[in-house]
């Protein structure tokens, strides 16, 4: 029996072009192990581990985390993840990031989220939040039943620093002067695969299908041994 070669893919995608959701239905139908490096960060910053406490003190100080240290706390897990097909998300963030990962390992294919930056302005500022519970309303598809106020408490309801207009501008920016270069390095090496609309539901098909030339779908039989 001919055992089909790992995938190793990359998912890119502007903050609110819908990576997450993307990522958790690809895992869900394909099988695939998820490395997302905000989840990395947050765990080894909770953990207090040297990395984290490193990665933290350049977060407190409103720094980007240098290319060296995120480099290596991404490639520690990808070994430990040889096995297996995987899907990173938040890395490769910069050239030099692409280029150290090229040489640990070959990446078949860049799955590229190109959502309008205007759609996502509206996505991201139409982002309210209970605090104490949690709980996430969009003033455009799911908004609370009276505005500013959560349904359940009545308490008021609170916009995220990240979601307020011009931090959302500038994020976009930062997003656009790092990341496009990536983009064109895969580009150019023949990996990058766009997928253009403003809508998660009706780019995913698109992104299913072109999955589906590579991966089975696991989802109708027992997930329970992703290969």
């Amino acid at each position: 029996m001919v055992v089909p070669p790992l995938l190793r893919a990359v998912i890119m995608g502007p903050p609110g072009s819908g990576k997450g959701t993307v990522s958790a239905r690809i895992i869900k139908h394909f099988g695939v192990k998820h490395l997302s490096s905000g989840d990395l960060l947050r765990d080894n910053m909770q953990k207090k581990t040297e990395v984290g406490i490193l990665a933290k003190s350049y977060i407190d100080q409103g720094q980007l985390i240098p290319d060296d240290i995120m480099t290596q706390l991404m490639l520690n897990e990808i070994k430990c993840l040889d096995q297996y097909n995987w899907l990173l998300d938040g890395f490769p963030r910069t050239v030099a990031q692409a280029e150290a990962l090229d040489k640990e390992c070959h990446i078949d294919t860049v799955i590229d989220l190109d959502v309008p930056f205007e759609t996502i302005k509206c996505r991201l500022t139409a982002r309210w939040i209970h605090p104490a519970s949690g709980r996430v309303y969009n003033l455009e598809f799911n908004p609370p039943k009276s505005q500013g106020i959560d349904d359940i408490t009545g308490e008021p309801l609170v916009q995220r620093d990240d979601d307020k207009p011009e931090t959302v501008s500038k994020r976009l920016q930062a997003y656009d002067a790092q990341t496009k270069p990536v983009l064109e390095y895969y580009r150019k090496k023949g990996l990058l695969k766009s997928f253009s609309g403003t809508e998660t539901n009706k780019i995913w098909p698109h992104i299913y299908a072109f999955l589906q030339t590579k991966l089975p779908d696991v989802s109708q039989k027992d997930a329970a041994n992703p290969r």
